[in-house]
């Protein structure tokens, strides 16, 4: 009903009908909040967390402490994307997208009430279940909902949105948590935490969304078909998990799963340290303007020399992480096109091999600031772009029945695999090394080694230009 008669195949998103934008745009702004309310925590660690945790905790366990808590919104998220993109399958898109919303929009204001670290982490949980829910839920429907010939690019899009939510993230991190003058107003009113807390508690707004899906989406015509193919007994029931690993799906299931393991893992273990450079860079600038060019301090005038700058140095750090998204936004929007012109395959293999050069080079051999502006992008572009494949790829792979179950399960079992990965590297910061602990940019390197791994997997997976979906 919503498909688009097939035209010039260069015709570009020519034909697409009103209807198909709005759906396009609000599974957009869903992922939108989706990747702020993952996004708020990574912008804000560094000052909710010591917060959270024993005064005195050294870097290296402080470390540990972010990587449990980056672990836990993997695993949230794994839970989340295999139960609501099976719910999807059995009640509906439209019905499961909201609740996916509403899930993370209120765990997402919860967390600003965290009194330990372990509250943090178990609210970051339930967060990534709505977090990893929807995005099962929006890809399948804007996969559904657009042919063939422009289904690529329109999915590559609707991931590339993902760079809003952590702009908005950066916004919040820089104005309001990282505010030097909110933070002073905040201590005197004997509340020195509140910044980092309302950050958090904005995150309740998206739930607002609900109301316009429910007034302006329905469900799409071949989740519906299937729908009555299974009441009527023609076809295997909606969502049934098990058929993942039966037959011709086993080896699209692994695949998928992989694919999802690697990039996640190497997101969230070294994409996300990018910004971090650009700090640590910035930091050394300070301590030698105020140390007569000496670096070599210990750990408390260290502090005591950075305290001037600190609000500075926030700044600098979110232009980072501005740097790297915005990189990652143009490769996530690059992957449609380039996975049309040399297969989805082919595709996947170039953002691995680029990211792999791309990190090892960024994290052993640059410093400086200027060098670090120009090379921070190109690595976000790299280490990002071969996520949109998640969102282009993975619907692709599952029939309808199972297109929410097969999407959700491939993207977000990844977490799985991807948590513990997180807890080894929070245990690498802690390895004693001849020069010390291990560094950030050493045990960042180790995980980029996992791009390896993304180069060869598409080897054995299914190739899926230019096919339909799946009925």
């Amino acid at each position: 009903m919503n498909e688009i008669k097939n035209k010039d195949p260069d015709a570009g998103l020519s034909g697409v009908t009103r209807y198909q934008w709005l759906v396009l745009l609000i599974a957009s702004l869903g992922w939108v909040f989706d990747v702020f309310e993952g996004q708020i925590f990574v912008a804000s660690m560094r000052e909710a967390m010591p917060s959270l945790v024993p005064e005195g905790t050294s870097d290296g366990t402080m470390d540990y402490y972010y990587q449990i808590t980056l672990a836990m919104f993997l695993l949230g998220g794994a839970t989340g994307g295999v139960f609501f993109g099976m719910l999807s399958d059995r009640i509906g898109r439209t019905k499961t997208m909201s609740l996916t919303i509403l899930m993370y929009s209120f765990f997402t204001c919860f967390s600003a009430f965290s009194q330990e670290w372990w509250h943090m982490a178990i609210f970051r949980f339930l967060v990534a279940m709505g977090v990893g829910g929807e995005w099962a839920v929006a890809s399948s429907m804007v996969a559904e909902e657009f042919p063939t010939r422009i289904r690529a690019k329109v999915s590559g899009i609707f991931h590339a949105s993902s760079i809003f939510g952590t702009w908005l993230a950066i916004l919040v991190a820089t104005f309001l948590i990282g505010n030097e003058s909110i933070q002073a107003f905040a201590s005197e009113m004997g509340y020195p935490t509140a910044p980092w807390r309302i950050g958090f508690g904005i995150g309740v707004l998206p739930a607002l969304l609900i109301i316009w899906i429910r007034r302006s989406l329905r469900e799409p015509e071949s989740w519906r078909q299937a729908q009555e193919r299974a009441a009527d007994g023609a076809a295997e029931p909606l969502g049934h998990f098990t058929e993942l690993f039966r037959g011709t799906l086993l080896r699209s299931t692994l695949v998928g799963v992989t694919l999802a393991a690697v990039g996640l893992a190497t997101f969230w273990g070294a994409h996300i340290y990018g910004k971090d450079l650009l700090r640590r860079d910035v930091e050394k600038s300070y301590i030698a303007q105020e140390n007569g060019g000496n670096l070599n301090v210990s750990p408390e005038d260290r502090a005591i020399l950075l305290e001037p700058y600190k609000q500075s140095i926030v700044r600098w750090e979110m232009l980072g992480m501005f740097l790297v998204t915005t990189g990652g936004g143009a490769g996530l929007l690059s992957f449609g096109p380039l996975s049309e012109r040399i297969g989805r395959r082919g595709a996947f293999m170039a953002f691995h091999a680029g990211a792999l050069v791309a990190s090892l080079i960024l994290f052993q051999l640059l410093e400086g600031i200027t060098v670090l502006i120009i090379a921070l992008p190109i690595f976000g572009f790299l280490t990002l772009g071969m996520h949109a494949g998640y969102a282009i790829y993975f619907p692709e792979l599952f029939p309808t029945r199972l297109r929410g179950t097969g999407a959700g399960f491939c993207f977000n079992f990844g977490r799985i695999i991807a948590a513990p990965i997180l807890v080894i590297r929070g245990l690498l910061r802690k390895v004693e090394t001849g020069g010390g602990l291990m560094t950030m940019e050493d045990a960042a390197s180790i995980l980029c080694l996992l791009f390896v791994l993304g180069i060869i997997i598409p080897l054995f997976a299914t190739e899926t230009k230019g096919k339909d979906l799946p009925t």
